[in-house]
């Protein structure tokens, strides 16, 4: 027997189902911060590790060959929204997950507006464009080799 949530995505298109993987991202970020408010570290490390798992997703079916500029604009944004995550679990930062959580929202709310007019992609969602490259995000290298999840 089908879940309702496998139900409710029967016949969605394929932005609509991106709509969804987004959602699942900001449900499990959700999910990470009432972890770290409990100081249960294990389930925000399994919420963490959902979240990335769906970017590691989206990022891999990525056609850069036939995307052009949005493709590559998308691919630094789920890089820049990794490294920040990963950031905000090694310091159990409440802040950092609600600022993840703000950029994956503005990206979500494009692809809506994508679905709103039939599948015409625009340009580049604006909002992507204001995220910082990897290069200004990834954790400091000292800091690193004590990394958890």
């Amino acid at each position: 027997m089908a879940s309702y949530q496998e139900r409710a995505l029967d016949g969605a298109s394929p932005v609509d189902l991106v709509v969804a993987l987004y959602d699942g991202i900001i449900r499990f970020l959700y999910a990470a911060i009432e972890a770290v408010e409990r100081d249960d570290v294990n389930g925000r490390r399994v919420a963490v590790k959902r979240a990335l798992d769906i970017l590691i997703h989206l990022q891999a079916r990525l056609r850069m060959d036939i995307g052009g500029r949005p493709a590559l604009v998308l691919s630094e944004f789920y890089a820049s929204m990794f490294a920040l995550i990963l950031q905000a679990s090694q310091s159990a930062s409440t802040q950092r997950f609600h600022d993840v959580i703000g950029c994956v929202k503005n990206i979500r709310d494009a692809w809506r507006q994508v679905a709103s007019e039939g599948g015409r992609y625009p340009s580049a969602p604006t909002s992507a464009k204001r995220i910082a490259p990897i290069s200004q995000s990834k954790p400091d290298p000292e800091q690193a080799s004590s990394w958890t999840a």
